[in-house]
């Protein structure tokens, strides 16, 4: 009874836990999709006031329309600066640290777009003419340094890949000499062959011409070494061996032979 209520205990605890895991899953996707969706909306909702704005810019005159340009331009200098340091990101970690300065730029333009937007509904056209060169200046101020940011990523992004590229055209120039190493085989083959074919003529020439061909000490003493068959220096020829000498011409040869005894002097 023990074992089995171990064992009972054990399945609920990990059933328990199954549920839990699949409880916090669920919760967060639904939280991501929730994120995800809020985003989107809010994606679609900016694209809808920039070109409302646009329009507004285009068609009103007077304070109105100087409105809407002056949040058109910080809207869209943010945004541009943005999707240049977010599609750089991954290349340049760097970046990161001006993605946050971006965001904290962002919360100043977004309490001024806020401002602007009730300047726009007020009524009384001299409190917006007195209010609208301040708030032109400080979108000024925005927009420059969010463009500044941007033009400082966009050179350093150019530069980074003018980089690369030097270093890929040394890496393909390398490559190709490699695959074009049969030009240098090529070059080296006919002098080699030259080469080979003088050798070979000089060694010909000395095996043709024999030992005196050749006028060097070692040709000179090459020369006055006697072979075996011969018949130098007392030595039997060929023939005297075979037997092919008549008799009589050896007894004239041996006569003719110098003596090597005491009367030979």
């Amino acid at each position: 009874m023990d074992v089995l209520g171990v064992i009972l205990g054990l399945a609920l605890l990990f059933g328990l836990g199954v549920v839990a895991l699949v409880v916090v899953g669920v919760v967060k996707a639904a939280r991501a999709v929730g994120e995800k969706m809020e985003r989107q909306e809010a994606k679609a909702r900016r694209a809808v006031e920039n070109v409302t704005l646009k329009a507004k810019s285009y068609t009103q005159t007077g304070p109105q329309g100087q409105i809407s340009g002056v949040r058109l331009s910080l809207r869209t200098s943010l945004d541009g600066t943005r999707q240049v340091l977010e599609s750089g990101l991954a290349q340049d970690g760097q970046l990161g640290e001006s993605l946050a300065l971006l965001r904290r730029l962002d919360a100043h333009a977004a309490e001024l777009d806020g401002e602007l937007r009730i300047l726009e509904r007020e009524p009384d056209s001299a409190r917006i003419a007195a209010k609208l060169p301040e708030l032109r200046e400080r979108a000024e101020r925005i927009t420059h340094s969010a463009e500044t940011m941007r033009w400082a990523a966009q050179d350093r992004m150019h530069r980074f890949a003018d980089d690369e590229l030097r270093r890929l055209s040394q890496e393909c120039e390398s490559e190709a000499g490699a695959l074009r190493h049969w030009d240098t085989s090529e070059a080296a083959g006919p002098s080699g062959a030259a080469a080979g074919a003088a050798a070979g003529s000089a060694a010909g020439g000395s095996a043709a011409g024999g030992p005196a061909a050749d006028g060097s000490p070692a040709g000179r003493e090459q020369a006055q070494r006697a072979g075996l068959t011969d018949g130098r220096n007392g030595r039997p020829s060929a023939e005297e061996l075979l037997g092919l000498v008549d008799p009589l011409t050896r007894l004239t040869d041996r006569m003719r032979k110098p003596s090597a005894g005491p009367s030979a002097g």
